[in-house]
């Protein structure tokens, strides 16, 4: 009888397993009832850094907008390459409908129905407003079309199968990340453009032992994922610059200490130096108002 019942258990956790990691297009609601801006498309797009990731290795300047992909992201799980994501119709995103974008950009979750890998900062897009998505999905549609094939993530065999990200994505919500004290809009603002479009926190932050981020630890740093190095702690316990300060960094990459931003923060300013100075003055405003992290 005790073999019987082990038994049944398996066979109902496995049951459980298969539905809740099914690869299925979900029924997510389309931004369809919202009209697309080209203009504050391109806004979107420079605030959330798709170019950053998107763009190839070995791009020019004037080449940032062909977003063929190539660029590696090593990681304590394997190495993860941004796939192209143009408009070309068969090795990019051209032959996508409009809820296929949303569903990948909120969900994480391909056309076909399967999970992708959180190295896609999903669950921050997740909070996305549906007119911004509306405005980058027309914003993507007039990007140049590259017919370079997307590169294979090298990853170790038992992570190549993606149905557990199910429940890594069950495991990792895309709740807002701090409960700040102030009500001020331009905090609030700033929140928005620093948790959800600029996705700050996928780097800023440490993650656990599954790649989940560690919101108790709210852009306090971490370590870098290829290995070498910190990334520094940005909560008022460690960054003591002015709001004036940091939004001179945002604008030209010059620290308070006449340093300059190296590394993918060289990538980073190229974009904060394109949104207003209102919202870069709402993202210094949202960093001296969060909490501290002293680690």
């Amino acid at each position: 009888m005790k073999i019987i019942a082990i038994s049944t258990s398996a066979v109902i956790l496995m049951m459980a397993f298969w539905v809740i990691t099914s690869e299925k297009i979900p029924e997510f609601s389309s931004v369809e009832n919202y009209q697309g801006s080209l203009k504050k498309g391109e806004y979107v797009f420079n605030a959330s850094g798709c170019a950053s990731c998107h763009s190839s290795p070995d791009t020019t300047q004037e080449e940032k907008l062909v977003l063929t992909g190539g660029r590696a992201f090593p990681s304590p799980f394997g190495t993860f390459y941004a796939p192209n994501i143009s408009m070309d119709k068969v090795n990019g995103i051209g032959a996508w409908s409009e809820k296929d974008f949303v569903n990948a950009v909120r969900h994480g979750v391909s056309p076909e129905g399967k999970h992708y890998y959180p190295s896609f900062p999903y669950t921050a897009y997740a909070n996305m407003t549906d007119q911004d998505i509306a405005d980058l999905w027309v914003y993507f549609r007039s990007i140049p079309e590259s017919s370079k094939p997307s590169i294979d993530h090298d990853l170790p065999i038992y992570i190549r199968w993606r149905r557990p990200v199910a429940f890594w994505k069950l495991l990792n919500n895309s709740e807002p990340t701090v409960k700040l004290i102030s009500s001020d809009p331009t905090v609030e603002r700033g929140a928005y453009l620093v948790e959800t479009l600029a996705h700050c926190g996928e780097c800023h932050t440490s993650r656990n032992l599954i790649g989940g981020l560690q919101y108790e630890y709210w852009l306090g740093g971490a370590k870098n994922p290829a290995g070498k190095g910190i990334i520094p702690n940005i909560t008022p316990a460690k960054l003591n610059w002015s709001e004036e300060e940091i939004v001179e960094y945002l604008t030209s990459g010059f620290t308070p200490d006449f340093d300059v931003a190296g590394g993918h923060m060289v990538d980073v300013i190229k974009n904060t130096s394109r949104l207003t100075e209102e919202d870069r003055l709402s993202i210094a405003k949202y960093l001296k108002a969060i909490p501290d992290v002293k680690k």
